[in-house]
């Protein structure tokens, strides 16, 4: 796999932003990058979607608005936590490790068998999420076959009865050119939920499932989300055993708390337990949550990584844990195609995060978006370009989007600079190459 010419990390996604409703049943997003829809004209779609895009927004309120509309978010919120049922959701783009491993099975009858309960297994989502979800969806706005994937991962304990969003990743797939980038948001941006007020992003699931998460996160990125991946931690550690290990290179090293692990920093081999305590810990590292979010984005590569250097004897076995560590709109016939592209034309992984700040508004903590940098970082994404390279130029079609990283559904305050310098910020994480 390639390396990628950017860090690893990036210095660190109602009012007037929703999108137009989407219909299509799961089982319509025929191959990945290709649809039928009007203007998008690659052919490979199974059928076409309806619908009006994005709608013109409103832009953040001030700072006092912000807070006058802070209404009651803590016991709103732990009401719609306690109304929710745990979790199904599995593990995180893991969505792409699985079509990696899947690839090399072969065809066949037996094989044909043990992708459809491959299928069956990562779109496990009852029909009321999964006819939400479908409603959010959206066919990509580029022809060149690029697309988004919303990434949401759950860090439900056991015996929980409600799970956050403590994952919040943007993927953009470019499965003609091999390249995919990775965006962390910040689990803590200060964002407006409809009907609920000012809100941290991860709220979003909490509040309404993965079609509300998927709303929120692209209203804030200003890009339709065509597909989905929902991932959960518990699963972590198996699916590393499973696949023997991972090697990442740790940032710094720490003591974690919660597992009674200690890491060390640089190169080396993550067990499942270990690999679990890096994507976890936010205490113990210098940049808090922005290393964590860091820290999940490193294990994702290195269980693709991992996948593609697999032997085909090993892959039955990795496939059908990744399938359990899963759930997406995806088919598994989608995740083959787009690892046959990947196998002919390699893959290319960015990393980066949304330019971000620690920010405390009426004693609650939050994450203030850096808007500028962020909209700038997300036409790059969007022009296939190193997310992180801050002096490349632009090209016009994205530099005159301002669609792109609009961000109109964030409550921090527009005026930013004053606000950063005692803060910690994403320029805080401790860079890898």
């Amino acid at each position: 796999m390639a390396n990628r010419p950017g860090k690893h990390s990036a210095p660190l996604p109602s009012r007037g932003g929703r999108r137009g409703a989407h219909s299509a049943d799961f089982s319509s997003y025929g191959q990945p990058g290709g649809y039928n829809a009007a203007g998008t004209g690659r052919g490979h779609a199974h059928s076409s979607f309806d619908g009006t895009g994005f709608a013109a927004s409103q832009s953040p309120v001030s700072p006092g608005a912000a807070a006058s509309r802070s209404f009651a978010a803590t016991d709103s919120l732990a009401r719609a936590k306690a109304a929710r049922k745990k979790s199904r959701g599995k593990k995180i783009a893991l969505g792409i490790a699985a079509a990696l491993a899947v690839v090399v099975i072969g065809v066949g009858t037996a094989a044909a068998l043990y992708l459809n309960n491959i299928n069956s297994t990562i779109q496990s989502m009852d029909e009321t999420e999964k006819m939400e979800l479908t409603e959010q969806l959206a066919p990509p706005k580029a022809t060149d076959g690029s697309y988004y994937v919303g990434i949401f991962g759950s860090d439900a304990r056991k015996g929980e009865t409600a799970s956050r969003s403590d994952v919040t990743m943007l993927a953009r797939i470019d499965p003609d050119k091999g390249v995919v980038d990775l965006v962390s948001v910040p689990r803590d941006t200060m964002i407006d939920i409809e009907g609920h007020g000012t809100q941290k992003i991860n709220a979003a699931y909490a509040f309404g499932g993965p079609s509300e998460a998927v709303k929120t996160l692209s209203t804030f990125a200003g890009v339709p989300i065509t597909h989905y991946v929902e991932v959960h931690f518990e699963e972590l550690q198996d699916v590393v055993n499973e696949l023997g290990g991972i090697q990442v290179n740790v940032p710094e090293g720490f003591y974690s708390d919660t597992s009674g692990l200690t890491i060390e920093a640089g190169e080396q081999t993550l067990d499942g337990a270990q690999a679990l305590a890096f994507a976890r810990e936010r205490h113990a590292t210098r940049a808090g949550d922005f290393s964590r979010a860091q820290a999940q984005r490193m294990i994702i590569e290195a269980i693709v990584e991992k996948v593609l250097d697999a032997s085909p004897t090993e892959i039955p076995g990795i496939v059908e844990s990744l399938a359990r560590c899963v759930t997406t709109d995806y088919s598994v016939s989608d995740l083959v195609s787009l690892a046959l592209t990947f196998k002919d034309n390699g893959l290319t992984m960015y990393s980066a995060a949304c330019p971000s700040y620690t920010l405390n508004q009426d004693g609650v903590s939050y994450v203030g978006t850096q808007y500028k940098e962020w909209q700038d970082m997300m036409r790059r994404v969007d022009a296939g370009l190193d997310p992180n390279d801050t002096e490349t130029e632009i090209p016009e079609p994205q530099a005159s989007d301002t669609e792109l990283g609009a961000a109109t559904n964030a409550m921090s305050p527009q005026d930013y600079e004053g606000l950063m310098a005692d803060a910690m910020t994403t320029d805080d994480v401790i860079a890898v190459d």
